[in-house]
C-alpha cells in the first residue's frame, strides 16, 4: 500500500503544467464507441480511471494503443460486445457513459452500476429518463443496468435536475438516433462542451453545448479519422491555485483556460491573494494568511463542488470564521474530520460546515476519503508544521497525474512510499 509523506512549511514557487481534464477524458473514451473508424486523442491524463476505461473498450472489441504517455489511438470499427465487464464498470462513476454510447451505436447495453467516490446518493434516474424518452427499455437489477431499443428516435427531453452525467449520457445516446433531440435544463461544464466538440469533429451535429439547451441532429454515422486534444483540467488548475494561496506561494499555472476559473478567482481575490490571467496561464501569489470567505457550491459556472475540499483547507487557516454550503453532494465534508486531526476547527452540519480559522495546522496521519479530499489533504500537509502521512491513495490516482512529482518541482517536500 502506498502512502505520501509530506513535510510542510515550504511556500510553493515556480511553474506547473496542467494535464488534460479527467472529467472530459473519461467521457471521451466511451464516446469513441459511437465512431465507426479510428481516432486519436491527445493531452490524455495518464490516470487510473482512464486506464480502466481503455480496458473496458478493449473488452468490448476496440483496439486501444498508447502512442505516447498522453496520446491514445482508438479503433472502434469492430465493437462486438455490448456487455461491459461489471467488475470494471463498478469501480468508477464515469463508466455509466458506456450505456449511452453502446445504446447509441448497438441499440443494446449492459453495464454495472457505476461506483466512484462515496459522496452520498448519486442516482442515475435522469439518465434512464433520457434513454427511455429516446425509445429504449431500461432495467436495473442485480447490480447492473440493461438498456435495449429496436431503434432510437429523436425527442424533447427536460432534465428534472441539472446533471453533468445525464447531460452527457443523453447526448451520447442521441447522436445516431433518427431525427432531432432537444435536451433542456442541461449542465454547462467545460467537459460537456469538450465531449460535444469531440463528437462534432467525428461527424456529429450537436449545437448548444455550454448552454442549458442542447440540440442534437441525428446522423447516420461517425467516421473518425481525426485527432482531438482533451481540454485542460480546470479542477487540477484550481487545486494548484489554492495550494499557492494556502502556502503563501507564487505559482504560474500553465496549459489552462483562465475563463473556466472565474468563480474560483473571485474567491481567491476575496481571500486576499493576487491572480493574473495571461492567455493560457494563471499567475497566483499570496503573501499573507487568507481572509475568511463564504462559499456555496453550485453547477458551473458557479463554484465547483470538486474544489470545495481544497478551498476548505484555505479557510481552515483563514483569519476569521467562514461557512461552506454544499449544493451538490450530501457527503462532501468527510475530509473535515481528517483536517481536525491536524488542528483545524471545523464543525459540519449536514450540507454546511463552519470553519473557525486557526493560525497553524500540525502534521498527522490522515486518510483520503475521496478523490478531491486526497488533494485537499496534500495541501494541508504542505502548510502544516511537521510530518503528515496520507494513505488510501487509490482515490488520488483516479484523478491526478503524477501530482506529487508536480508538487516537488515547485518546492514541496513530498515523497511516495510503497509498503507491502
Amino acid at each position: 500500500m502506498d502512502k505520501l509523506v509530506i513535510n510542510g512549511g515550504n511556500p510553493l514557487k515556480g511553474e506547473v503544467t496542467i494535464s488534460g481534464a479527467k472529467n472530459a477524458a473519461v467521457a471521451l473514451i466511451p464516446a469513441t464507441v459511437l465512431i465507426d473508424g479510428i481516432c486519436t486523442i491527445t493531452n490524455v491524463p495518464n490516470i487510473s480511471d482512464v486506464k480502466i476505461s481503455c480496458k473496458i473498450l478493449e473488452e468490448i472489441g476496440a483496439k486501444v494503443e498508447w502512442i505516447s504517455k498522453n496520446e491514445l489511438k482508438i479503433d472502434t470499427r469492430n465493437i462486438t460486445n455490448t456487455t461491459a465487464p461489471l467488475d470494471m464498470t463498478s469501480k468508477f462513476r464515469a463508466s455509466s457513459y458506456f450505456i449511452g454510447s453502446l445504446l447509441g451505436r448497438c441499440k443494446k447495453a449492459v453495464v454495472g452500476l457505476p461506483g466512484g467516490c462515496n459522496l452520498g446518493a448519486r442516482p442515475i434516474d435522469q439518465h434512464i429518463k433520457g434513454f427511455e424518452s429516446l425509445g429504449a427499455k431500461v432495467e436495473v437489477s442485480q447490480g447492473r443496468i440493461s438498456a435495449e431499443a429496436t431503434k432510437l428516435e429523436g425527442t424533447h427531453i427536460y432534465l428534472d435536475i441539472v446533471s453533468v452525467g445525464a447531460t452527457i449520457n443523453v447526448m451520447l445516446a442521441s447522436v445516431l438516433a433518427d431525427g432531432s433531440t432537444i435536451i433542456e435544463n442541461c449542465a454547462k461544464e467545460p467537459h460537456i462542451v469538450d465531449v460535444a466538440n469531440f463528437l462534432n469533429t467525428m461527424g456529429a451535429d450537436i449545437r448548444g453545448a455550454g448552454t442549458d439547451v442542447i440540440k442534437v441532429k441525428g446522423v447516420k454515422k461517425l467516421t473518425g479519422n481525426s485527432t482531438y486534444s482533451v481540454v485542460p483540467d480546470q479542477i487540477e488548475a484550481g487545486t494548484f491555485m489554492l495550494a499557492a494561496v494556502a502556502t503563501k506561494g507564487d505559482l504560474i499555472i500553465k496549459n489552462c483556460i483562465p475563463e473556466h476559473m472565474d468563480c474560483l478567482t473571485a474567491k481567491i481575490l476575496e481571500m486576499g491573494a493576487k491572480v493574473e490571467y495571461n492567455d493560457d496561464t494563471i499567475h497566483v501569489s499570496a503573501s499573507q494568511r487568507p481572509h475568511k470567505a463564504n462559499i456555496k457550491t453550485q453547477p458551473y459556472p458557479g463554484f465547483p463542488t470538486d474544489l470545495q475540499p481544497q478551498i476548505g483547507v484555505c479557510l481552515s487557516i483563514a483569519n476569521g470564521t467562514s461557512i461552506i454550503k454544499e449544493g451538490i453532494w450530501e457527503s462532501r465534508f468527510q475530509y473535515t474530520a481528517e483536517l481536525n486531526k491536524m488542528g483545524a476547527k471545523i464543525t459540519d452540519q449536514g450540507k454546511s460546515a463552519i470553519f473557525e480559522g486557526v493560525e497553524k495546522l500540525y502534521g498527522a496521519p490522515v486518510e483520503a476519503t475521496d478523490l478531491r479530499a486526497a488533494a485537499a489533504l496534500i495541501i494541508a500537509g504542505l502548510v502544516a508544521d511537521g510530518e503528515t502521512t496520507l494513505t488510501n491513495l487509490a482515490h488520488l490516482d483516479r484523478g491526478y497525474e503524477n501530482i506529487e512529482e508536480k508538487f516537488r518541482k515547485i518546492g514541496a517536500n513530498i515523497q511516495r512510499i510503497s509498503e507491502e
